[in-house]
């Protein structure tokens, strides 16, 4: 059920597979229509689909181009080739003149974005009914390809899945559809129809996310945690704030830190600071929601989402482990060392990893993907990785076990490569020895009891954490290209289909909305066939160029030539999927 703004819980669903229609009137017929010449305006649609009713549905076709209306430009960029095949996909410009949009609306980057995923959320429900259809998204506030501002001009792209009785064109619905709905959506979208103290607080509140985010450093911290906040969500298939029995998140005053914002001001809560923070407490207190919502803090919220001041650093990674993932000439010898097999940790590749392997593996490609921030929760996490208690060091002897546990690496790796920690631990006391702050959940409410955990701490002898490795990665085993052709889709939130393979995106927790599938797979198109990889470029300096390359672009440099719905990814998602490729080939690690 949409929220106030348009945002849907939408982790599943996308248009039906497309299937090659045969017979009379079918998508097996006469694929090149005659192109319609001439005056190309708004009431000619309109005649020519009233006399495309009963045709062939392949007749369509015909519509392809451009098609001026009184206030915009509709272009029919692809149409579909029967009933059953993807929606086809339409775009709409409206000028600025016609849009009237304040300057202030889009003078920057975060206010742009802010104002189209508004837009975006307008339209939608505008649409509300309709056969045609935009991408409008959950509770986060992304820059997606389905509404975009240049200079004031609105951008607009669409689906519509054609009107029609069997294999034969509804004209009369399309014409409904084109003539009316749409100059009805575009009309409700210039400034002075919408709400604009409500698309102005929404646009703030978006740029007050944007300020907590950036000042976290300049504080020492890694998230922060807004007095207020709703955390708990609707269920477990809802991203919609609890309501009713949601108990209001408030900061312990040891750890209160004051923020002073550009729209909402003077703000209070939580601070967490950069080192090792555990998060512990009993079952069911909120530990795992407070990490849920500190990963989704690396993204922007609607208003009355509750996590619109729920903030972490850009470049937290969530950690799990992954039985069954492939891992392709990774160093994870800091956690690894002289298996039975021989193999060579420092260079380590496997068809099938273990649980500790997957979880190292993660650790170890989230630092070069450029991550200084972890967030791990230790329900999803390789124990025997972890923590081996005294009794167990004592039977199996060091010399007997491959394994350095977490606990003994987590200081070195604050220490030597300023790589932050926050971890959910409530089966095992030895984190007390490493850690820097521990908060406790206890109904809901977190206190700060890193006093109490250190009395209960013991010393301890760390291992090293050695140089992140810096991998070439060859470009050619990264190929989009399927019988020919450009082959990109998703699969759920489960699969992203890359060229000849299908890609596992499951465990890549922080891939929140269905468009960042295709925009992780657009991205890895996009490095491979731009020459972002090869050559002596390292995969970490392979994404700063993907972000140099995408530049104030953003989204709309990823989509050439693609047609569907897509959205900006992090760098970190797209080096998730990249080293989760199975054709994936490392030149060389240094």
């Amino acid at each position: 059920m949409p929220g106030r703004y348009g945002g849907q819980d939408r982790r599943h669903g996308q248009g039906r597979p497309e299937r090659r229609g045969g017979g009379p009137g079918g998508g097996g017929g006469r694929r090149d229509q005659p192109e319609i010449r001439g005056r190309r305006d708004d009431a000619r649609l309109a005649e020519e689909l009233r006399k495309m009713d009963g045709s062939s549905y392949g007749r369509y076709k015909s519509l392809t181009g451009d098609w001026t209306f009184p206030d915009f430009t509709l272009t029919v960029e692809r149409v579909q080739s029967d009933p059953f095949a993807p929606p086809s996909r339409v775009s709409v410009r409206i000028p600025a003149d016609v849009a009237e949009l304040p300057d202030a609306a889009w003078h920057s980057p975060v206010r742009r974005r802010a104002t189209a995923d508004y837009l975006v959320r307008r339209a939608y429900r505008a649409l509300k009914g309709a056969r045609l259809r935009i991408d409008a998204g959950g509770q986060e506030v992304l820059d997606r390809a389905a509404c975009q501002i240049r200079d004031g001009e609105v951008l607009l792209r669409l689906g519509i899945e054609m009107p029609g009785h069997g294999r034969r064109i509804d004209g009369r619905t399309a014409e409904r559809e084109l003539c009316e709905r749409l100059p009805d959506m575009v009309d409700s979208l210039r400034w002075p129809e919408l709400d604009t103290a409500e698309a102005t607080a929404f646009a703030d509140t978006v740029e007050d996310t944007c300020a907590l985010r950036d000042r976290l450093a300049e504080r020492g911290l890694v998230a922060f945690v807004a007095d207020g906040s709703v955390l708990p969500r609707r269920s477990g298939v809802s991203d919609l704030p609890m309501q009713g029995t949601a108990v209001p998140f408030r900061s312990p005053e040891s750890l209160r830190y004051s923020v002073e914002l550009p729209h909402a001001g003077e703000v209070e809560g939580l601070g967490i600071p950069e080192g090792i923070t555990l998060i512990v407490g009993g079952g069911f207190h909120g530990k795992s929601t407070l990490l849920h919502a500190l990963e989704r803090g690396v993204y922007d919220h609607v208003p009355g989402d509750g996590r619109e001041l729920v903030v972490s650093r850009a470049d937290a990674v969530k950690i799990r482990a992954e039985e069954g993932r492939q891992v392709e000439r990774t160093d994870i010898s800091a956690f690894v060392r002289n298996l039975p097999t021989g193999a060579d940790t420092a260079d380590f590749s496997t068809e099938n990893a273990s649980g500790s392997t997957s979880q190292a593996a993660n650790i170890a490609e989230a630092l070069e993907a450029g991550s200084h921030a972890l967030l791990i929760d230790e329900d999803t996490t390789a124990t025997n990785l972890m923590i081996r208690d005294a009794r167990m060091q004592r039977l199996v002897h060091g010399d007997r076990e491959p394994l350095t546990p977490f606990v003994d690496l987590i200081r070195p790796l604050r220490r030597d490569h300023g790589v932050s920690t926050v971890l959910v631990m409530g089966g095992s006391g030895d984190y007390f020895d490493v850690a820097d702050q521990v908060i406790m959940l206890d109904g809901y409410r977190p206190y700060d009891v890193t006093e109490q955990a250190r009395e209960l701490a013991s010393a301890r002898t760390d291992a090293d954490f050695p140089a992140p490795a810096r991998r070439v990665v060859d470009a050619r085993s990264v190929d989009a290209t399927a019988r020919g052709r450009s082959r990109i889709k998703r699969r759920d939130m489960d699969v992203l289909t890359f060229g000849e393979n299908d890609v596992d995106v499951r465990n890549l927790a922080q891939l929140v909305d269905p468009g960042q599938i295709i925009g992780v797979g657009l991205a890895m198109r996009l490095l491979s066939e731009d020459g972002l990889l090869g050559g002596d470029r390292t995969l970490g300096e392979a994404l700063d160029a993907l972000e140099e390359r995408l530049g104030d672009d953003g989204v709309t440099a990823l989509g050439r030539g693609y047609a569907g719905d897509y959205v900006l990814p992090r760098r970190h998602e797209i080096a998730g999927a990249l080293n989760r490729l199975r054709s994936l080939r490392v030149l060389r690690s240094h």
